[in-house]
């Protein structure tokens, strides 16, 4: 099978997990080239990394490279134009979370896909975990039974100057705070095994850093299955740590990790006379498995690549986690419980997560 030619759109701090990812399917997918606007930058990132080709302008990578993948780690603001602009081009896409800066971008990139035939699919490396993957299978068996409460909480801690980089904590460059671009992994991971959610209420402030953002969170969440769900997300906390907890008629299921995890990460408690169920015996029937990384994402994608279907974390799939936050941003700034799909065209909160506002009103802000 012929290897297919992939290019990398910035070079900033998660570029090398790219370029391990792209290394990874060596067999398959060849990294031939690398674009930053900061031309010097790029070329000295490419030497130290093995890339043949550096590029400061991405119309020209695309015109001379003609990639059939093409992994975006710009900055979030220039994510939709650089995905769309690449499926155009006749690349899939493989994009650094956030995808996009509003489901209006998200609906740009569907449009984009339809025109062309390829995919876009968002980092979103947690569901594509064999761990993750056996659990969800669990789930969705029926054999735990239902699903009563859930915990989402991403709770990081990023100082003043990390929030000194240019483009972070503004809504026009970073497009939100840990919400948008911290939390995302763990609360797209925890929508997908509490299943459809329906309701949001939320809350968020600026607490201690000097940023235009929120840096701190917490949502109520209502499912269509009649399960409640609390969300937090934070960058204010010195003892980090990613928290999912759900709780089942049968067991508790829970996964306490900072940015990875593999099945030594979960731990699963069952109800009172519930130990030998088939529920809790299928989950401790852990599947062979692998650490959290970029590479089984991408790996993933090479597969829907050869079989012509669309990614797990494209379309639908990204739409849910996007729409969620969407939610929850707006009933941050109207002080209202969101519904689902309620958000349409003409909607402020459509076009932007912040509504076309700048400061959140109903939350404590730094003096």
């Amino acid at each position: 099978m012929q290897k297919k030619k992939c290019v990398l759109v910035g070079t900033g701090g998660i570029a090398d997990s790219h370029v391990k990812a792209a290394r990874s399917q060596e067999d398959r997918l060849e990294l031939v080239a690398a674009m930053d606007v900061d031309l010097q930058k790029g070329r000295a990132f490419c030497e130290r990394s093995g890339i043949e080709r550096c590029y400061g302008d991405f119309g020209e990578l695309l015109e001379k490279e003609k990639p059939d993948l093409v992994q975006i780690a710009a900055p979030p603001q220039f994510h939709c134009d650089l995905a769309v602009r690449s499926l155009e081009a006749g690349a899939w896409v493989f994009c650094e979370k956030p995808l996009c800066a509003s489901l209006a971008e998200l609906d740009r990139i569907r449009d984009a896909e339809k025109r062309t035939g390829r995919f876009c699919a968002s980092v979103l490396q947690m569901r594509y975990a064999p761990s993750h993957r056996h659990v969800k299978a669990v789930i969705d068996s029926g054999d735990l039974g239902r699903i009563l409460v859930g915990v989402c909480h991403t709770l990081w801690y990023r100082d003043h100057e990390y929030y000194a980089v240019p483009w972070r904590g503004t809504w026009a460059s970073e497009l939100g705070g840990p919400t948008m671009g911290h939390g995302i992994h763990a609360m797209d991971q925890f929508l997908e095994l509490m299943g459809e959610w329906v309701e949001v209420s939320a809350m968020a402030g600026t607490l201690d850093r000097k940023i235009e953002v929120e840096d701190t969170s917490l949502a109520m969440v209502r499912f269509r299955n009649g399960a409640f769900g609390s969300v937090i997300n934070s960058a204010l906390c010195p003892r980090e740590e990613s928290y999912l907890r759900l709780d089942l008629q049968m067991a508790t299921v829970e996964l306490n990790h900072l940015y990875g995890f593999t099945k030594d990460e979960w731990r699963i408690t069952p109800a009172p006379g519930k130990e030998e169920s088939e529920g809790v015996t299928a989950l401790n029937r852990w599947p062979d498995d692998a650490p959290v990384s970029h590479g089984i994402q991408i790996g993933a994608i090479l597969d829907d690549m050869e079989a012509g279907r669309r990614p797990l974390t494209s379309g639908p799939g990204a739409r849910e986690t996007i729409a969620f936050i969407a939610a929850l941003y707006k009933s941050v700034f109207t002080g209202e419980p969101v519904v689902r799909d309620s958000i349409e065209p003409g909607d402020p909160f459509y076009d932007r997560m912040n509504g076309g506002r700048t400061r959140l009103e109903n939350a404590a802000t730094v003096s």
